[in-house]
C-alpha cells in the first residue's frame, strides 16, 4: 500500500478520541484512548510499520464512494463492483451512558446493498507510535491484542486468523447482510468478552445517530452555505474534549506543510489562540453549551500561574501545559517527511497575542452569555497588568516562529486588543482595575503600530517593526475594531495582500499564503502551501470593507465561493492547500473550521436577504 493524498479521508469520533478513515476504507490514524494518547493505527505516518484497520473488497478494481450518514458524524464508505455495492459504516457510539456498552467503542459495519461482495478485514495496531511490541490472541469472540500498558479486543464473528500480529478475515456479504467488528479496550464490555449482538450494535448506531441530529438541531444559522457551515460546527465539536471542554487544534501529527519538508508538527493540543474563535464561532451559530464548555477550560488554565508567561500557548487536553517535543525518528513520516514530531516545542515560547485572544473571548462570553464572576476577574485583571508591563517585548508570534524573536505587529495589535477588552470589561462591569495604567497604555500600543508597523515603502502594514513583508495576520486588524474596515491603511493593506506572490502579495489564485516563507523569519527551510484559515480571514476583511464598496463584496463573495471549492468530498479542510489544490498539513483543522463559519456569518449578513 502506498500514502493517501491527505484529503482522501473522513473522521469519525466520540469527543475523547478521533480517527482517520481513508476512502479505500482504511483507517490509518487513531491515538487510544484521547487525542494526545500514542497512536494505535498510525499507516498515515508509516504505511509500513505504523499499523492499520483496513475492510475493503479484495477486487482490486472497486469504485470508492465516502459521504456522512445525513447531519451526522457516521462516515460511509461504499464500493462499487461488478458484483455488487458494499458499504463500511464507521463510528465511534456517542450519546450512550459511561456505564453502558459500546462506551469508547470504534465501531466498522459492512453492509451489502446490491449483489454479493467479498471482503478483506485486516487489523494490525503497532501500539506507542509503533515502538511497542504487541501478542495477538484469538478467542471465541474475535481477537485480542495485548501491548505494553493496552489491550484491545476486536469483537467479531467473522473466522479471525493471525497473520503476523494482525488479526485478519475474509468474508462474503450478501445482499441485506450486515459483518460487525467492533473494537475496544479489554475490559469493556464486548472486548474479548460478551460477543456484540445486532440489537446491540442496532441500538448504539441508533443512539449516535440521535445524538448528532439532536445537537445539530441547536444550530441557529439559516443562511448561505449552511450545508458547509454545518459540516464546520460537526467538525468542531468532534474535535472537542468532552471531559474538559478543550477543543484540539487538529486530531493529527506530522502531516506536513510541505512534502518531504521539515514543517511536521503535532496539532493534538487546545491553543489559546483558538479562544476568541471558538467563542464567538460558537456564538454566532447557537451553540452555547459548547461555548460555555471552552470558557470553563480557559478558567481552568488560568489557575497555571508561570513567573515568566502568567499563560502557555497550548495546553493538553486535560490541561497540562508541558508539551516536551520529541522525533520519532523509526518513522519515515508521511510520504518520507521527516521529522515526525510529537509533542510540541512552542509550548513554552512567548506569544503575546495569546492575552489579547484570551481576553477577547472572556468579553465575548460576558456579553453573549454570563456575566463573568469576580475571581476571574483578579486573574484577568493580573493578566491585562502583565501586559501593560510587557507588551514592548519581542516573541515568537502567532506562527510560533523559530528563527528568533522579533517585534511583530500582530502581536503588538492583540496586546492592544487585551488592554482594550480589559477596559471594556471593567466599565460594563464597574470593576476596579487601574483605569490610568491601562488606558495611557492603550493608547501607547495604538500609537506604536501606526508609527512602527506602518510601512510607507510598501504602503501597508507589515509583518514586524523594521520589516517591508506582509503578513495575513493583519488582515485581524478591521476584525477586532483597532481600526475601521473602510479605514485607508486597513483598505491598503488589503490590496497590497492582494498582490501576488511575485509583487510581495500573499495572494495566489484567491488563496493566501500566511507570509513569506523563503524570507526565512521562520527558521526553518523549505516552503508550504497556502494558509486556509488567512484565505477565510481575508474574506471577512474585504467583506466588512465591502460593506461601502460593492465590489469588494463581490469579490470577497467569489473568494468565498473559490475557497469552498478546496473542501474535501466530505467538506473538510486541512490547514493548508499546495500548489495542486491538495490538502497539506494537519487534518481537519478546527481553526480553519471556525474561520468559515465566521466568514460565513458576516458575509451572509452583509450580502443580506435571499439571492
Amino acid at each position: 500500500m502506498t500514502y493517501k493524498p491527505i484529503e482522501d479521508y473522513g473522521i469519525i469520533g466520540n469527543m475523547h478520541t478521533a480517527a482517520l478513515v481513508g476512502i479505500d476504507g482504511s483507517i490509518d490514524w487513531y491515538c487510544h484512548p484521547h487525542f494526545d494518547s500514542p497512536s494505535v493505527f498510525g499507516a498515515i505516518m508509516d504505511h509500513n510499520v505504523g499499523g492499520r484497520f483496513r475492510i475493503g473488497p479484495v477486487r482490486s478494481d472497486a469504485t470508492q464512494r465516502q459521504f456522512y450518514w445525513p447531519d451526522t458524524n457516521v462516515l460511509v464508505t461504499r464500493f462499487l463492483t461488478v458484483e455488487g455495492v458494499g458499504q463500511v459504516v464507521d463510528y465511534m457510539p456517542v450519546g450512550v451512558g459511561a456505564d453502558e456498552s459500546g462506551h469508547h467503542w470504534l465501531i466498522r459495519k459492512v453492509q451489502v446493498l446490491r449483489g454479493t461482495m467479498r471482503f478483506r478485514a485486516e487489523c494490525h495496531p503497532a501500539f506507542d507510535y509503533a515502538r511497542a511490541e504487541h501478542e495477538t490472541v484469538l478467542s471465541e469472540q474475535g481477537a485480542c491484542f495485548h501491548g505494553p500498558g493496552l489491550s484491545l479486543g476486536l469483537v467479531s464473528r467473522l473466522p479471525l486468523q493471525v497473520d503476523g500480529n494482525a488479526a485478519v478475515a475474509e468474508f462474503t456479504v450478501e445482499e441485506g447482510q450486515t459483518a460487525v467488528l467492533a473494537l475496544g479496550e479489554i475490559g469493556q464490555r464486548g472486548a474479548c468478552g460478551a460477543m456484540l449482538s445486532d440489537a446491540e450494535e442496532f441500538y448504539l448506531f441508533e443512539r449516535t445517530v440521535q445524538y448528532w441530529r439532536h445537537w445539530l438541531s441547536q444550530c441557529t444559522y439559516q443562511g448561505r452555505w449552511r450545508e458547509a457551515v454545518q459540516r464546520s460546527a460537526l467538525v468542531l465539536k468532534l474535535l472537542t474534549f468532552e471531559p474538559t471542554g478543550a477543543i484540539v487544534a487538529a486530531p493529527t501529527c506530522g502531516l506536513p506543510e510541505q512534502v518531504g519538508g521539515e514543517r511536521n508538527w503535532d496539532y493534538r493540543y487546545a491553543w489559546i489562540r483558538d479562544a476568541a474563535f471558538t467563542i464567538y464561532g460558537f456564538f454566532r451559530i447557537g451553540f452555547t453549551d459548547e461555548a460555555a464548555a471552552f470558557m470553563r477550560f480557559l478558567q481552568q488554565i488560568t489557575q497555571d500561574r508561570d513567573p515568566d508567561h502568567l499563560l502557555r500557548v497550548m495546553y493538553s487536553v486535560d490541561g497540562h501545559s508541558k508539551l516536551s517535543e520529541e522525533i520519532l525518528d523509526h518513522l519515515e513520516g508521511y510520504r518520507g517527511s521527516q521529522p515526525v514530531r510529537i509533542g510540541n516545542g512552542a509550548h513554552d515560547q512567548l506569544q503575546l497575542d495569546i492575552y489579547g485572544e484570551l481576553m477577547d473571548s472572556v468579553y465575548l462570553d460576558n456579553k453573549y452569555r454570563t456575566p463573568i464572576a469576580y475571581d476571574l476577574w483578579i486573574k484577568l485583571r493580573e493578566m491585562v497588568d502583565w501586559v501593560c508591563d510587557n507588551w514592548r517585548r519581542k516573541d515568537e508570534g502567532i506562527w510560533e516562529v523559530r528563527g528568533g524573536r522579533q517585534h511583530f505587529v500582530y502581536s503588538k495589535l492583540m496586546c492592544w486588543v487585551a488592554v482594550d477588552r480589559g477596559l471594556r470589561l471593567a466599565m460594563k462591569r464597574s470593576f476596579p482595575c487601574s483605569r490610568d495604567k491601562w488606558y495611557t497604555t492603550r493608547d501607547e500600543i495604538f500609537e506604536e503600530i501606526i508609527s512602527r508597523g506602518w510601512s510607507e515603502d510598501r504602503d501597508a502594514f507589515v509583518q514586524y517593526f523594521g520589516s517591508t513583508a506582509l503578513d495575513a495576520a493583519n488582515l485581524m486588524m478591521p476584525l477586532v475594531f483597532f481600526l475601521s474596515p473602510s479605514d485607508p491603511r486597513v483598505l491598503k493593506t488589503i490590496d497590497a495582500i492582494c498582490d501576488p506572490p511575485s509583487r510581495g502579495g500573499l495572494l495566489s489564485n484567491s488563496l493566501v499564503y500566511r507570509y513569506n516563507a523563503s524570507a526565512g523569519v521562520d527558521g526553518l527551510s523549505g516552503d508550504e502551501g497556502t494558509f486556509n484559515m488567512c484565505t477565510f480571514w481575508l474574506v471577512e476583511a474585504i467583506t466588512r470593507a465591502g460593506g461601502v464598496d460593492p465590489k469588494r463584496l463581490d469579490q470577497a463573495r467569489l473568494m468565498f465561493e473559490e475557497m469552498l471549492g478546496y473542501a474535501n468530498h466530505v467538506g473538510l479542510y486541512a490547514e493548508e492547500t499546495g500548489s495542486r489544490g491538495e490538502a497539506l498539513g494537519n487534518f481537519p483543522q478546527a481553526f480553519t473550521h471556525l474561520s468559515l463559519i465566521s466568514a460565513a456569518f458576516n458575509l451572509d449578513r452583509v450580502l443580506g436577504g435571499a439571492d
